[in-house]
C-alpha cells in the first residue's frame, strides 16, 4: 500500500478534517482516506455516464460545433 505525504495543508483545512472525523468516529486518516474513495468513485461514475452517453450518440459533433457552444457558454 502506498504512503503519500501532503504538505502545506491550510490549518483551517486540518481543523476542518479533525472535526469532521472526530464527528464521524474515525481518525482524521481514515476520514480523508474515505473522503478520496468517495471522489474518485463519484468522479468514476460520472465519466462512464459520460462514456455511455457517448456510445449511444449517432454521430459525433463537429469540432466546429463544439466552439460554438463554448463561445456561447461564456457569453
Amino acid at each position: 500500500m502506498a504512503t503519500l505525504t501532503i504538505r502545506n495543508v491550510p490549518p483551517k483545512l486540518v481543523r476542518s478534517l479533525k472535526a469532521l472525523a472526530r464527528k464521524s468516529g474515525r481518525s482524521m486518516e481514515q476520514e480523508i482516506r474515505l473522503l478520496l474513495a468517495e471522489y474518485l468513485g463519484e468522479r468514476r461514475a460520472l465519466l462512464e455516464e459520460i462514456e455511455s452517453g457517448w456510445e449511444r450518440q449517432t454521430r459525433r459533433p463537429s469540432a466546429t460545433e463544439i466552439d460554438s457552444w463554448i463561445a456561447a457558454g461564456r457569453k
